[in-house]
């Protein structure tokens, strides 16, 4: 089997790397490829990630090109981890935002949409790539903003899931305070990337006892400030939003936060110097714990468990993946892309049936898809009006005024991105 992760010199990598050793009898890769076109940290990375393999005794063999025709030829999956811009871009799209009142974020509002508009046309033409070289490969995508970007890929005819890690950080959080396995805990997860609900939390599988009640009335507080929400919200609502729900629930709250602390892109980007540093030290044949804080915890538990089901090697029942709505939740479009529960195999994703949505999320969902819709395709086609009106249906956003300062703004910081700009 190879394997081809796209980005591979990213400081994420190693905690990868670290996954595919310890599960190689869920995914018996023999062939590990490495593309990215910053050769300095490819080197870096694969030595480390060749010393993570040779420490844990797995025979398969570690590749790094700057070549992405030649690393993805002949691959049976390939994993978009990209970051189009680097950390420096993201440190634009995390400040921009704040001069106009509204939250500065990567992922969502109008950072989210600056990230797309860069990352979209790349990733499409390293996907057309992928299916010139080898049309059967399976695409993962873990590139931000994942549900833009799986939807773009699917769009486009790709086989391609995406993927995120919040769901499986749930999961592992919730099985500690309950002291059960991990594998015992499953989600009734549901919205769309970094806008989701766990609207149960059964015992077993998706027919189990919810326990969600009895996991809030009795650890609560751990939750919340997990969360970094007051309790009070989680108690009201009765079920866990993602983090990224604060961004919505105390939208001025946070802008103030924001605007008086380093951003985390200065955090990481502080992060990512000390990490290359140890990776350089060629007695080094672990992931250093200093990772754990760059963020991604758990993302290669469920990057092997997600190519494992793809590619035929088994992996979960049940697994949270982005993948095409079809009628799922039918207040949306069948073309939207939603996170949800799945099943897995070597035909792609299959949403699990959701009970009716309460208005309170499934309204926020509606809107939010609504946005990706204009999103994609001030991405595909560009254009200042297109880039406008998705600010515009932005929750985040939604005022005229903001809007029309925000699309200058983002223009001007992406312009060496934008072709059309």
């Amino acid at each position: 089997m190879k394997l081809a992760v796209v980005g591979g010199g990213s400081t994420y990598t190693p905690e990868l790397i670290d996954g595919f050793a310890r599960l190689r009898d869920t995914l018996p890769i023999e062939e590990l490829v490495l593309v990215d076109p910053a050769a300095d940290r490819l080197d870096l990375v694969g030595g480390l990630a060749r010393r993570i393999f040779a420490k844990q005794g797995h025979p398969g063999r570690i590749v790094t090109t700057s070549d992405v025709d030649a690393g993805v030829a002949d691959a049976d999956a390939v994993l978009l981890q990209l970051r189009v811009g680097g950390q420096a871009a993201r440190q634009q799209d995390e400040t921009w935002p704040l001069e106009c009142g509204c939250v500065g974020q990567e992922t969502t509002g109008a950072g989210g949409l600056a990230k797309a508009l860069r990352t979209v046309p790349v990733v499409l033409d390293i996907a057309e790539r992928v299916r010139r070289t080898n049309p059967n490969a399976w695409i993962i995508d873990f590139t931000n903003p994942v549900g833009i970007v799986t939807r773009a890929l699917l769009q486009a005819g790709h086989k391609a899931v995406g993927l995120c890690n919040v769901a499986i950080g749930f999961q592992r959080k919730f099985a500690k305070l309950l002291d059960v396995a991990p594998g015992e805990v499953h989600l009734d997860h549901v919205g769309l990337n970094h806008l989701t609900w766990e609207t149960g939390v059964r015992l077993g599988g998706p027919g189990g006892e919810d326990i969600l009640p009895k996991l809030l009335a009795e650890h609560g507080d751990a939750v919340a400030a997990d969360l970094r929400m007051p309790r009070e919200i989680v108690d009201r609502l009765g079920v866990v939003p993602s983090y990224y729900l604060r961004y919505f629930y105390q939208h001025d709250a946070v802008v103030e936060e924001l605007r008086t602390k380093p951003s985390r892109a200065a955090e990481v980007a502080a992060m990512e110097r000390e990490l290359l540093e140890m990776y350089g030290d060629p007695t080094l044949d672990e992931k250093p714990e200093l990772l754990a804080k760059r963020g991604g915890a758990f993302y290669s538990e469920a990057a092997v468990d997600l190519a494992a089901s793809l590619l035929g090697n088994g992996g979960s029942p049940h697994q949270v993946v982005n993948t095409v709505n079809n009628g799922t939740l039918p207040f949306l479009p069948d073309d939207a892309v939603i996170e949800v529960q799945a099943t897995v195999d070597g035909t792609g994703a299959k949403p699990l049936a959701v009970p009716k949505l309460d208005p309170l999320y499934a309204g926020l969902i509606a809107n939010v898809t609504g946005y990706e819709d204009l999103a994609l395709q001030a991405a595909l086609h560009g254009g200042r009006d297109r880039v406008f009106r998705a600010l515009l249906a932005h929750p985040l956003v939604g005022q005229y005024a903001y809007a029309e300062a925000l699309t200058d703004r983002l223009i001007a910081h992406n312009r060496e991105h934008l072709a059309w700009a």
